[in-house]
């Protein structure tokens, strides 16, 4: 199971829906993320870069030398990946520029186990520049033809993100269904129950809103 850690304005928060913000710690980053050091892998996603409103890299980089993490959010170039990946970064999480030739060159200079691709979904479409702009392309057409480019996928259903209702078990029963990549899932989990159903059927769960509001314990994620 692998905690998530959204940044935002310098800060970690939660969202609903990717819009609402639900809580804020005044805790710096940092020193937040101490608390997951032991983890497998850590989810760290920059919500300013990914929306173009700004960015938190410097707080990421401190991040990346605490914990196992998995960087996302805005980044578009090699460039930036190489400085996040030179940072500590284990992997990248890739959404708008998700393109074969894009992801061709990262799995080239920093190999393809490396490099996830998001499917951020709202409404069965995927949707990319910090879940504003949606595309004529849903999840599972997406990871039919990005497998190759990629280590991993990452399924977000937006729409469920930090409501703690249930995951979005039939998207991600088709994606297991379609692709042979490891499949990481976030968005709607509400408890250990579920998160160990995603770990049960081979799929990764992203806890966040469950593990800041308690409905997960920490001892119980570890």
């Amino acid at each position: 199971m692998i905690p998530s850690i959204d940044l935002m304005g310098k800060k970690v928060v939660q969202l609903k829906q990717g819009k609402r913000l639900a809580l804020s710690i005044a805790e710096p980053p940092a020193e937040f993320a101490q608390r997951f050091s032991e983890f497998e892998e850590v989810q760290v996603i920059d919500l300013d870069s990914a929306m173009e409103q700004g960015s938190n890299l410097a707080e990421v980089k401190k991040i990346c030398g605490i914990v196992n993490a998995r960087v996302g959010g805005g980044i578009r170039s090699v460039e930036k990946a190489r400085g996040v990946f030179e940072a500590g970064a284990k992997k990248v999480i890739i959404g708008t520029r998700a393109e074969p030739e894009f992801l061709s060159k990262l799995c080239e200079e920093f190999g393809r186990e490396r490099v996830i691709v998001a499917l951020d979904s709202r409404e069965g479409k995927v949707a990319v520049q910090g879940w504003k702009n949606a595309l004529n392309e849903g999840p599972v057409e997406r990871a039919k033809r990005l497998g190759q480019y990629c280590g991993e996928f990452l399924y977000t259903c937006i729409e469920k993100e930090g409501l703690m209702q249930g995951p979005d078990w039939a998207t991600i029963k088709r994606l297991k269904s379609v692709c042979r990549n490891k499949i990481s899932a976030a968005g709607g989990i509400s408890g250990r129950e579920e998160a160990e159903k995603l770990e049960e059927s081979g799929v990764k769960a992203v806890i966040g809103m469950a593990l800041y509001t308690g409905k997960i314990g920490l001892g119980e994620l570890k």
